[in-house]
Order: C-alpha cells, then structure tokens, then sequence
C-alpha cells in the first residue's frame, strides 16, 4: 500500500515519500524495507531514529527521523488500524457443514457460517452474520447477536444472553455453573458434606464484548452475571457468578473475580489481579499486576500489593522493603554504645 493512500485512510500526516510502499508491519528493531511502525512510548524514540522501517507512526510534534512518518495523535490506534489494511484474516463464506447438528427449534440468522460439528441446542437464538467455527457448543435458549464470532470449542450455556459483535476465543465458555455449595451441619453418613446450589441465572455479555482464550463467565445462582459493553477480557481469567463488570473495562491475564463483586466502567485490573467478592470498584480504576483487593475502592483511585493500597504508598513501602537490611544494620550500630555503657 502506497504511503499516500495509507495515510488518507489512516487521517495522517505524511512526512516522506508518498510513492513509497509497506507491505506488513513490524516492532522498530525488527521492521525493515517494506514495512510500517509506530512509537507510542518515549523509550523507543532510540531505535525510530535507526530504524530500517519505510515508515514509522508518530505523534505530530515527534523529532525528524530517517524513515518517513505519519504523523497522528493515537499512533497506537493508527497502528491496529493500519494492521487491518495489511494483514488478511481468513475468510467464512456463509453456510453450514454437514457435520453441524442444529435443533429443528434454533434460529439463525441470515449469512452464518456454521463450522463443523457445532453444535446448537432448541431454541438458540443466533442473529445475523454470525461466524461459528468448528466445535462450538450454543446450548438451549441461549440468545446471541449479530456478526457473533466464536473460535473452536467456545461454548455459551443455557438461557445465556450476548449483544452484538461479541467474539469468543478458544475454549471460552460463558455460563458455567458458578462455585455455589452450602454445607450441611451435620452431613448423613455417605453423603456428602456440601451440598450444590443451582445456578439459574445467565451470563450476559454487552455489545462488543471479547473474552479470549480458556476464560469463564460463571452463571448466577440467581439474578445475573453481567459484563458491560465493550470490556475486553484476557486469557484465563476467571469472572464469579453475580459479579459485574462496567463498559470498557479490562481484565489481563489470570485475573480472578469472586462473586457478586461489582467492577465499575473504564477499570483496568493488570495480570493476577485477585477480588473477592462483594465489594465495589469504583470507575476509573487501575489495579496493578498481582494485587489482592480486599475492599471497596473509590473511583479513579490507582492501587497495588496484597492486600492493595495506594500505589505511590506501595511504591514508598517497597522501596523501604528493599532496604530493610541496611536500615537494620543502621539501627544496630546506633544501639550498640547505649547497649554498652548500660
């Protein structure tokens, strides 16, 4: 694609060659002739001036470089548009393999493309242009909406609700039985000691929702589990039943939410972010990489550590913490003449 016409589509300002071509794209050290990257934090800034790139995406005040630029406010969001110029996703023609088994009651939408030995129980609503891939599993009377995508062996249970352009990764599955047990007191002998709660309620997923690889959205006991519009979810997170999660909320990786909490909008929890359950996170949220929360915490507050607190408090402390030998070794040295002359 000639720079020129990337940077009409991108609505970006070219410094270079407007006859120059890319082809793919590419991270700054890696990227050669033929290829596009961006900069989108001041610590790559080195590598953009020797990098072998045809062309680099940058903010509009960014330094004079080697390569041509394309100058934009977002380089970062450019960029991922950018990749959807250059880069070909596969394919789905409409229609439905035989392998496929569909329920005489389900309905689906117009222009579907229905992927071998899915599977889509009685009942199940699935809205137009839906793209379902190989082995997915809809169960009885679940709901989904259009231009709906699900990878290989997503499965969404029953009676579960999905807005339009949600998209599934492998092994996601949407409604599981939530962990709900209630003990006996005095359990009959052969018999076991908890006893399982039902879980009647849904998952409901908002428009635009994606949850990725191997991640679970557990059903209610009652009410909902609800995820708001927009939220994106990592692999191998884990969200409990009746817990919520706000619009355009992030849950990273391995993330863990216990039931019935309530995760407010545009929060970020990062990597092994713990929550138990029944409290609120206010919008606006960060919670930092393998923090534990424990309770409530106001919007637009950044917290980090086990349990968390405020980051530039955690920061303080772990400073110290790195210290403590020395400031020990300090204190001893102070005590000793006291010690001595006692």
């Amino acid at each position: 694609m000639k720079l020129a016409a990337l940077a009409a589509h991108l609505g970006a300002t070219l410094h270079g060659d407007p006859e120059a071509e890319v082809y793919s794209a590419a991270g700054l050290e890696d990227a050669g002739p033929g290829q596009l990257a961006f900069v989108a934090n001041p610590k790559y800034i080195v590598h953009a001036r020797t990098t072998r790139a045809t062309a680099v995406l940058v903010e509009p005040e960014f330094e004079p470089i080697g390569a041509a630029t394309l100058r934009i406010p977002n380089p970062y969001l450019a960029f991922a548009r950018a990749l959807e110029l250059l880069y070909q996703t596969p394919s789905y023609p409409p229609g439905i393999h035989p392998t496929a088994v569909i329920a005489p009651t389900a309905q689906i939408g117009p222009h579907a493309h229905i992927g071998a030995y899915v599977v889509i129980g009685d009942h199940a609503v699935i809205g137009p242009s839906a793209t379902i891939l190989a082995h997915v599993v809809v169960y009885p009377h679940a709901h989904i909406g259009s231009h709906f995508f699900a990878h290989a062996h997503a499965v969404v249970r029953e009676h579960c609700r999905l807005g339009d352009h949600v998209l599934l990764q492998n092994g996601a599955i949407v409604g599981s039985d939530g962990f709900g047990f209630a003990r006996h007191a005095a359990p009959e002998p052969g018999t076991p000691a908890w006893h399982k709660i039902l879980q009647t309620g849904p998952a409901v997923l908002e428009n635009h929702v994606e949850v990725q690889a191997n991640s679970t959205i557990d059903r209610a006991s009652v009410g909902e589990t609800r995820i708001g519009a927009g939220a994106k979810i990592d692999n191998l997170v884990q969200v409990g039943h009746g817990a919520s999660v706000g619009a355009d909320t992030l849950l990273c990786a391995q993330v863990g939410v216990a039931g019935s909490a309530h995760i407010g909008r545009n929060v970020i929890l990062a990597g092994q972010v713990g929550v138990v359950g029944h409290l609120k996170i206010g919008d606006g949220v960060i919670v930092t990489a393998q923090s534990g929360v424990g309770g409530d915490i106001a919007p637009g507050a950044t917290v980090s550590g086990s349990p968390a607190f405020e980051n530039i408090k955690w920061l303080r402390a772990t400073h110290l913490f790195q210290r403590l030998p020395e400031i020990v070794k300090e204190m001893r040295k102070k005590d000793s003449p006291q010690k001595i002359k006692e």
